[in-house]
This record gives structure tokens, C-alpha cells and sequence, in this order.
């Protein structure tokens, strides 16, 4: 057994990869058009005039996926011209991102999987540097955030992006969270249900009762994909699961990333909630 299988059977580590391929499972071209606009957005990309599917404004330019999860945003990558480098820890997720590879750029040269660790400092240094690193919502899942987060800084090439989602630091009510995905994790998968419909229901039974008085039922739940390509409940069960859990303030992130050589260049903040803070930086 392996040390992601170990980890998995101990309770101390969540399955992402088998949540991924449920999602996969549903997954439509309109979520893959949400999650590569909210790439080049991230990005700085310039809009196409026209909207045509040609459009890359990525050509020619290398981008690494850290912890690809269910690869949708490495597909969104190539799509947009990149050349891709996909990995991830968990064995699962990897054979997601090789099945979007399969079903959209089959046998494409250009767009590399495999499993790997942001924790592996050898593994990182024999991949080379990047002009775009990207790891959304991963690093704070690793058992170590700092050190990962210090890791992937020599991954990216000198004028290139690196763009992160960490957690945010909301104090105890963080705590309590951890709480919950720990217990989450180490309870039998036929009864974790007891778990995640309750906290759906604290998440969602607001915007429900909304959308009934303004008479469109399940607006919020049906149009979720819009913000990156996700589904609500595919998110809500790698929120309730995601374990290991670290956080960190935004302006955390910024110190650590200026004393490294890295200029901020854009910011968008869960506003103090339970959500990730989105960072891009440019490597001076």
C-alpha cells in the first residue's frame, strides 16, 4: 500500500480524486467554456473580439498545474494554447486529469501527466521553470502549506505568474472546521452523508429560500458552474472532506511571496468568509 493509501485508510487524508471523477462523470462543455473564462481572466488575458474557439492567448507559453485535481483547469490551459504540466499527490485525481486529456487532446505531446508532490523538492527540480504556475485550492491540503508554498516559488520562470487559492485564516471558526473534516475523514463513507447534508443545508437554505420568493427555484445551485466550471454539491464534498487543512490572511501570502522575489499583480478576497483568497504574482 502506498503512502496516499495509508494516509486515506488512517483517516488523515481525504480521497479528492474520487470526488473529481464523480464530477467528471457530468461534466459539460458548458463548465469547461466557465472554467477556461475564468482562467484568462485570472490570468490578465486580453478578451477575444470575436470569441472564436481558435483564440490562445497562452501559445507558446508553459503552464504547470500543481495538484490538478480533476484537471478541468488544465484542459481550460491547453485550450488556451499553453503547454501543460499536469500532477498530483493522489493517484485518483492524476487518472482524472488523464481521462479529460484522453477525451479532449488525445496522445498530445503537449500536455504532460503524471503523479507527483508538491512536498518532493527533487521531483520539483527536475521539471524545470514555468511561465505560468498555477495551484488553486491545493497547497493548504498537503500537510505542510508553508513548505509547499515556498516549494512551487522556484517552479516559475523570472517575469512569469504564479497563481495560488490558500484557504482563508478566519480564526476559531477555521478551527472548528478542521474539526469537522477530520471527523469527515474518519467516519465510515456509507454515513458521512451525516455530515455534509447538514453542512450543505447551513450553506445553501438561504440562497434556496431566495430564489423561491423571486420564483426561480434552485437559481443558486443550478447556475454554480458559472464561477469556475464547478458544481455545488462537487464542491461543497471537497469542502466537508478537504483534509489536511491549513489557512493563511492575505497578507501573509504577500510577505512570503515579496521576500521571494514575487510582485502581487491581483487579488480577490473571500471577503473574511470560509472561502480561498485568490492570488496572482509576478516573478521580478
Amino acid at each position: 500500500m502506498g503512502i496516499h493509501a495509508k494516509e486515506v485508510e488512517a483517516g488523515e487524508r481525504f480521497e479528492f480524486g474520487r470526488n473529481w471523477a464523480r464530477f467528471l462523470s457530468t461534466l459539460t462543455e458548458s463548465q469547461i467554456e466557465n472554467a477556461t473564462e475564468s482562467l484568462r481572466v485570472m490570468l490578465g488575458c486580453d478578451r477575444s473580439p470575436t470569441k472564436l474557439a481558435a483564440y490562445k492567448p497562452l501559445e507558446g507559453r508553459s503552464f504547470i498545474d500543481v495538484g490538478s485535481g480533476s484537471g478541468l483547469f488544465s484542459l481550460a490551459a491547453r485550450r488556451l494554447g499553453a503547454g501543460v504540466h499536469s500532477f498530483d499527490y493522489d493517484p485518483h485525481s492524476v487518472g482524472c486529469t488523464k481521462e479529460l486529456r484522453r477525451r479532449y487532446f488525445p496522445d498530445d505531446p503537449q500536455w504532460v501527466v503524471e503523479e507527483g508532490s508538491a512536498l518532493d523538492p527533487a521531483y520539483l527540480a527536475s521539471l524545470g521553470r514555468f511561465d505560468v504556475v498555477y495551484s488553486w485550492g491545493v497547497l493548504h491540503h498537503t500537510g505542510s502549506m508553508w513548505e509547499a508554498l515556498g516549494n512551487v516559488a522556484p517552479l516559475v520562470a523570472p517575469g512569469g505568474q504564479l497563481v495560488i487559492a490558500i484557504y482563508n485564516d478566519q480564526g476559531t471558526p477555521s478551527h472548528r472546521w478542521k474539526t469537522v473534516k477530520r471527523l469527515y475523514n474518519r467516519t465510515p463513507p456509507a454515513l458521512r452523508f451525516l455530515i455534509s447534508f447538514p453542512v450543505f443545508v447551513k450553506q445553501y437554505w438561504r440562497p434556496i429560500v431566495k430564489d423561491f420568493l423571486l420564483l426561480r427555484p434552485f437559481h443558486c445551485i443550478r447556475n454554480y458552474d458559472k464561477r469556475r466550471g464547478m458544481t455545488a454539491w462537487s464542491d461543497l464534498v471537497d469542502w466537508v472532506g478537504g483534509y489536511p487543512f491549513e489557512v493563511a490572511k492575505p497578507a501573509e501570502l504577500f510577505d512570503f511571496y515579496r521576500v521571494r522575489g514575487f510582485q502581487l499583480e491581483r487579488l480577490v478576497t473571500c471577503g473574511g468568509t470560509l472561502g480561498c483568497n485568490e492570488l496572482v504574482f509576478r516573478k521580478s
